[in-house]
């Protein structure tokens, strides 16, 4: 058992190269292990090995466990040792038996690892940029699944499937994910965000839709030591003669404390805020044919005129739309839309999982564009891991100077074709693309069998 666990853990670090040698050894994994103090048996699919194979798994274009078990059994058929079981019950029981907060941990280690490699020249007027969004994701139509994460009331019984609503912060600097908190789908953004301020660093500048755009959130993150730069929302009417004029279309506005205590927000919470607050506000026009926003008007807690610019802030508010763009990576690309676990608990693994793949292609995605002078940020994702992918075979066919070798060249061609700067772009949000044309489910699938089954 010990040779076969010794030889895969060689397999894996050579195989992927980069991400799973340096970016994650089984040294940084050791380490949270102990942190969280977890105990576990010597056995073949130990926390490294399933790690690894589960990251293997969610990278794979085939997510299916048989074909991370046959993945398994390929590296050690070559080496002369007892081969496991095609069975995947092993391989599911280990998934099982990984404890979230270590993939939480390892998740949050390998983001904070990419930040640290940011440089003062990669800063926005000195300050990191962080970024947050919600969105959903689905899973299998499972008894449990349906009560942590109901389907939407609209849907009849068992013709939906669960969905969790999601909030995310990313970096606006590297593209990785910093955090993440789950909830059921008809959980406000506000609610979600609420529980991600802890995971900001002070001198951090947050950026968001108009969802998030409250007074409440505004105080507490200026009690961080943080700023943040929204839209307005669309419900705050502001009119145009009061505050203070710094600039062109650019104001200083007093904010009073509601007069009631939000919901979602507790008294304790709501009495401790400041009875008024200023604000910056920032208006202009976006002409730009095929553009549904034609106004935006910003709201910011960053007051200095000299140091932050109006013209700064508008370009910089134009960067949140990354974050809609890493959310497609993750969703479409990875394929985190529709996930494949069957438990509630399982679905946060596979989550945190999906997430510490994401973040291990952005970092391959740093090195090489620092290293050969390309913005990481506008390197392909999706090309970035069909060169890994491909270079597997090569990487476990060779060892020493030869394999880091092919590792260069892994980081050279990662560069050979950034994704094309399209300013201004619009495109049309229709479907080509034409589905079958099968009737929606409208009835358990239950009920269709017995009406088959009578006629």
């Amino acid at each position: 058992m010990t040779n076969r666990v010794k030889i895969l853990k060689q397999k894996f670090s050579q195989s992927w190269g980069l991400p799973f040698r340096e970016l994650l050894p089984e040294s940084v994994i050791e380490q949270a292990i102990d942190e969280l103090k977890i105990k576990y048996r010597r056995r073949l699919f130990d926390p490294f090995v399933t790690i690894w194979v589960f990251l293997s798994q969610v990278l794979d274009v085939d997510k299916s466990c048989h074909n991370a078990t046959s993945r398994v059994i390929a590296y050690l058929v070559s080496e002369g040792v007892e081969i496991p079981s095609t069975d995947t019950s092993a391989y599911c029981q280990a998934r099982a038996r990984l404890p979230e907060e270590l993939l939480q941990k390892l998740f949050g280690k390998v983001a904070q690892d990419l930040e640290e490699k940011v440089t003062a020249e990669d800063l926005w007027c000195g300050r990191h940029l962080k970024v947050i969004d919600g969105s959903t994701v689905s899973m299998p139509d499972t008894v449990e699944n349906q009560k942590a994460y109901p389907q939407p009331k609209s849907q009849k019984p068992g013709c939906g499937f669960p969905i969790a609503k999601i909030g995310m912060i990313f970096s606006l600097t590297t593209g990785a994910a910093i955090a993440l908190v789950i909830d059921v789908l008809n959980t406000h953004d506000l609610k979600l965000a609420r529980k991600l301020y802890q995971f900001l660093n002070p001198f951090d500048v947050i950026l968001g839709d108009r969802a998030f755009c409250a007074y409440a959130d505004l105080v507490t993150i200026k009690n961080l030591d943080c700023d943040a730069v929204f839209r307005k929302h669309q419900s705050r009417k502001t009119p145009m003669y009061r505050g203070r004029i710094v600039g062109e279309s650019d104001k200083l506005v007093t904010w009073h404390k509601p007069k009631r205590c939000p919901q979602g927000l507790s008294e304790d919470a709501f009495a401790a805020l400041p009875s008024t607050l200023v604000v910056r506000e920032i208006y202009y026009y976006i002409i730009i044919p095929g553009f549904r926003t034609t106004s935006v008007s910003l709201i910011t807690t960053l007051l200095d005129t000299k140091i932050y610019p109006t013209l700064e802030l508008v370009r910089l508010y134009d960067l949140r739309w990354d974050v809609e763009v890493d959310l497609k990576h993750l969703k479409s690309t990875l394929g985190m839309d529709v996930l494949r676990c069957k438990t509630p608990l399982m679905v946060r693994k596979e989550l945190y999982v999906y997430l510490l793949a994401y973040n291990l292609l952005r970092t391959l995605m740093w090195l090489s564009g620092t290293t050969y002078g390309v913005p990481p940020l506008r390197l392909s994702l999706q090309g970035t891991r069909q060169h890994l992918n491909h270079f597997i075979p090569q990487m476990l066919a060779n060892s020493g100077v030869k394999r880091h070798h092919i590792y260069q060249t892994l980081l050279t061609i990662i560069v050979h074709k950034p994704v094309p700067h399209r300013p201004g772009r619009a495109e049309p949000r229709v479907r080509k693309r034409r589905p079958k044309a099968y009737p929606l489910m409208n009835q358990p699938r239950n009920q269709l069998r017995q009406q088959l089954q009578a006629a």
